[in-house]
């Protein structure tokens, strides 16, 4: 089984280490503790973590490339943001912030960085709160947090200055495009999930307001 979920996890994620699968597997094992205490993703996926959750979350660093600054925004239940950080570990002088306004998530985000020794900073605040404390990252990301003209006015401090950005999206993800056009200007690569064939990750850079 752990062979299996190895192997599927380069698949996804290209070359990944045994100790980077050892870290996700940690972090699976710690998650469904916490899991069972706060609602941390809809109870019905929480069968299928590694495969809807974490897999989902790991596609983001192969797209990131060599980026070494992150920043993950409404980091909630820690994807994709705990899996960033569980898989740029390695890197020397990584590291991710993760930005969650909830307090019993922040606090989870916060156990899971320490319990896992994991190069991530949680900020327990709302986004526009930190848009001057947290300098541009090389890669801004974001999973099931707004629909795409929102998630662009939070995410634009960072975009606007040079960050490109990953952010998860669903099938409806076409019609979030169209909806941001009459507020913003992009350059746009959509990359097919590997993980549902549904969904898709927009890479987005040069952000600027129509």
């Amino acid at each position: 089984m752990k062979d299996s979920a190895y192997a599927r996890l380069q698949d996804v994620a290209g070359p990944v280490s045994r100790e980077t699968f050892d870290r996700l597997a940690a972090f699976e094992r710690v998650f469904r503790k916490w899991a069972q205490r706060i609602n941390l993703v809809a109870p019905s996926t929480l069968d299928d973590v590694w495969e809807r959750h974490i897999l989902d979350s790991a596609q983001v660093v192969r797209l990131g490339g060599a980026a070494a600054r992150w920043l993950d925004i409404g980091s909630g239940g820690g994807f994709p943001g705990l899996i960033i950080a569980s898989m740029i570990a390695g890197r020397p002088g990584a590291s991710i912030d993760l930005v969650e306004s909830n307090r019993k998530k922040a606090s989870f985000l916060q156990a899971v960085v320490g319990e896992l020794a994991l190069p991530a900073r949680v900020h327990a605040k709302r986004i526009e709160d930190v848009h001057g404390v947290i300098r541009a990252p090389d890669v801004l990301s974001a999973r099931a947090l707004a629909p795409l003209p929102l998630l662009l006015e939070l995410s634009s401090p960072w975009l606007e200055t040079g960050t490109t950005a990953l952010f998860h999206k669903g099938r409806d993800y076409r019609q979030e495009i169209q909806d941001s056009a009459p507020s913003w200007r992009f350059d746009l690569v959509e990359h097919p999930s590997l993980t549902d064939a549904q969904g898709v990750i927009l890479e987005i850079r040069n952000l600027r307001r129509a």
